[in-house]
Parts: C-alpha cells; structure tokens; sequence
C-alpha cells in the first residue's frame, strides 16, 4: 500500500504533522535521516515523499543529514516518485545566497548583502556595505541563530577575535544592511500546496531568534507586576491580511518547485518590503494558531492526503489499462 513518507531528522517539529495524519487516517512512515545508507540501485517504495530536512540541523548533531537527504531526493526524483520539497527546495533551503539570488530573480528585493570567507573578508565586506548599522548571519542557519547587529566595524571586529564568533558550517558569513523597522517586529508568510495560507507577525524587541515553533519559541512577554493583555505573544497571526507581495511569492514558490514554505520579510522606515529568509522546513505556533482557527499542521495532513490518493488513483488507472 502507498504511503506518506515524512523525511526529517527532528521529531519535535515533526510530532504535529503525524498526529495530524493519524487523525486523518493517513497510512505514514518517518524516515529519521540523521545517517542511513540509500542503495542506488534499488527501486524506491510508492508513495510520496515530503522533506522537512532544516538547514540548523547540525545545530543538533545531525550534521550531514542534509547531504544525506540530497542523495536521498536525488534517487527518488531519478524513479519519478512524487516528492513534496525535493532537491530544488533543499538547493535553497541551506543557502541564503541561492535564496536570494532566486527572489531576485522572481523580481522580489532583498536587503544589500555580501558573502564573506574568512574574518579578514568579513570586515573587508561590511567596508564595502557603508551601511550605518549592518547584521552578520550564517548562509547556513535557522531558527535566526548567528545573527549580530553591529553599529561600527571595531565592534565587528572586536566581535570576530572574542570568544562569542560562531564560525558558520558552511564557512559563509553573510554580511547584511540592517533594516530599521518603524515598530519591532518581522511579518512571515506561510504557504501549503504553494498557496498563500496566513501571515504571522513576529515580535523582535528581545532578539532574532524567530522560529515559530512550539519546542523553540520564546515565551511569552510578561509584566513583572502583572499580566499583560494576551495580544502581547510573540507570534500572532494577522486578520484579512493583503499584501500585492503575496502574488510575488506564489510565483516564485512555483518556479523554484517549493510547495511548503515560510517566507520572512520586514518593512523599513520608509515603508519599502524587504524578504530577507524562505524557510522550506516551516513550522507552526499552537498558541498563535488556536486564538486565530487556523491550523498549518492540519491543512499539511490534507494536502499530504489529497497527493496520496492522487498517486493512488494513477496508479489503480494505470493497473487497469
């Protein structure tokens, strides 16, 4: 019997969408590929394959897991499998060069940036920038991890010889203009199917780490004196939200064949868009989610279910011709 094969390699961001599935009824199976070995010469099992390998997974000692699903996604696109995220969606999901390159190709603005090899480079690139305050980040990243806001270049440099440098896997440092947002907070952009779904706003007057999900989120801001009104959460999903961009991104999540995908962008003082992070491993925050009715997990378990029997009604046509 076909199935849905969860390609992943952390089960706390992937507990959500299983427990969605069995509640839908849908026959699963997980693929944990933190190692493993993928005989090459064997014929992949039917079914259809969803990735939700995350560029941070080396942040939890799953260091080759990406390049391990790379092989993966190769030998079940070379047998036509039907795979959700494959390896154009991976390309971009562990580079934020290729991401950007790729929205700038879509005709979508990015913040200024250059790619930088060494500490020595890294100062030479924020020289360049001119910017009055600039952000390092890894090309490699999630969950916002290694991202610094600088104001002076001695205070980057101080920062690359100190003990606080955190060297980047893939040995890329990104150096960024920094966006000066009106109020502190970032807008994300969450797509299933490769459709718009709902935007989230995200708070960031305590810091860039802005990953959604529930095993990483940061709490709640409270008052010490008392409790602050509920509309104080960190992540809350906007109402009726319309943005043109939307249409912007649908387009380029079809042209890069992504059909999951969190889209992060930020507005400037001056009112200008920017996208600064496609996030193809994209998650959900259950208390956002309850006090707005949508349910991200919930809309991923039925298009899993609608591309499953979708392979299953071919496969039936094709037994009976």
């Amino acid at each position: 019997m076909s199935k849905v094969y969860v390609i992943h390699e952390n089960s706390e961001w992937t507990e959500h969408l299983t427990k969605r599935l069995e509640e839908l009824e849908v026959p699963y199976e997980e693929w944990f590929l933190d190692q493993g070995m993928v005989d090459l010469t064997a014929e992949p099992p039917e079914g259809i394959f969803y990735s939700r390998i995350s560029a941070s997974s080396h942040t939890r000692d799953h260091r080759y897991a990406p390049e391990l699903t790379e092989a993966v996604l190769a030998w079940l696109e070379r047998h036509g499998r039907t795979v959700i995220n494959g390896s154009s969606a991976l390309r971009l999901e562990l580079s934020k060069v290729n991401q950007y390159m790729a929205l700038n190709e879509a005709g979508i603005r990015t913040p200024r940036t250059l790619a930088a090899v060494g500490k020595e480079q890294i100062v030479a690139a924020a020289e360049k920038l001119h910017a009055a305050s600039f952000i390092t980040k890894h090309n490699r990243a999630g969950k916002g991890l290694g991202v610094q806001l600088f104001h002076t270049i001695d205070g980057l440099k101080e920062y690359l010889d100190g003990p606080d440098f955190d060297e980047p896997v893939d040995g890329i440092t990104l150096v960024q203009e920094y966006i000066q947002a009106p109020e502190p907070y970032i807008t994300r952009c969450e797509f299933i199917d490769g459709k718009f779904l709902y935007a989230v706003q995200v708070d960031t007057s305590e810091g860039f780490e802005l990953c959604p999900a529930d095993a990483c989120a940061i709490d709640d801001l409270f008052c010490p004196a008392g409790e602050q009104p509920e509309d104080q959460s960190k992540f809350r999903i906007v109402e009726n939200f319309n943005q043109p961009i939307i249409e912007k991104y649908e387009q380029f999540l079809a042209e890069n064949g992504i059909r999951v995908a969190g889209i992060e962008f930020i507005f400037s003082e001056d009112g200008e868009l920017f996208t600064y992070d496609v996030n193809t491993n994209t998650n959900y925050n259950s208390e956002a989610e309850a006090k707005a009715g949508q349910y991200g997990m919930l809309e991923m378990a039925r298009f899993l279910k609608r591309e499953l029997e979708a392979v299953q009604q071919k496969s039936d046509t094709c037994q009976v011709v």
